[in-house]
């Protein structure tokens, strides 16, 4: 099923065109921020198993539970590198809004982009 809708990821595609097609493995990322943006939406999209596939093994957790209180209502990229990504990411939290600011670490990892981590050596 093809979805016209927004791309949770504010990139102005459709998210069928942007995110979707990463997250029905049609389409591999090409940099740290496109898979970064990917990874936002399928929060947003509640695609758990992309959040997963894309976490390196090294550091993913052993499993991903879903939030039902958690709403994500926005991405705002600060700026990237060839493997990093700063962002600001609004959320709704039972009624309460917040944001999560990071600088997310990535690699290639058999020639596909891997989320690492959250760097802890800023802020």
């Amino acid at each position: 099923m093809q979805l016209q809708r927004p791309c949770p990821c504010d990139s102005g595609p459709s998210y069928d065109a942007c995110c979707g097609r990463l997250h029905r493995g049609a389409a591999q990322a090409a940099t740290a921020e496109e898979l970064m943006r990917s990874r936002y939406s399928a929060y947003a999209v509640d695609d758990l198993d992309h959040v997963f596939r894309t976490w390196h093994p090294r550091t993913r957790p052993p499993e991903l539970e879903p939030d039902p209180t958690l709403t994500w209502t926005g991405l705002e990229i600060l700026g990237s590198g060839e493997d990093w990504v700063e962002f600001v990411a609004s959320y709704d939290r039972g009624g309460v809004a917040g944001q999560r600011h990071e600088r997310s670490l990535f690699e290639r990892r058999g020639g596909r982009w891997v989320y690492v981590g959250e760097d802890l050596t800023t802020g």
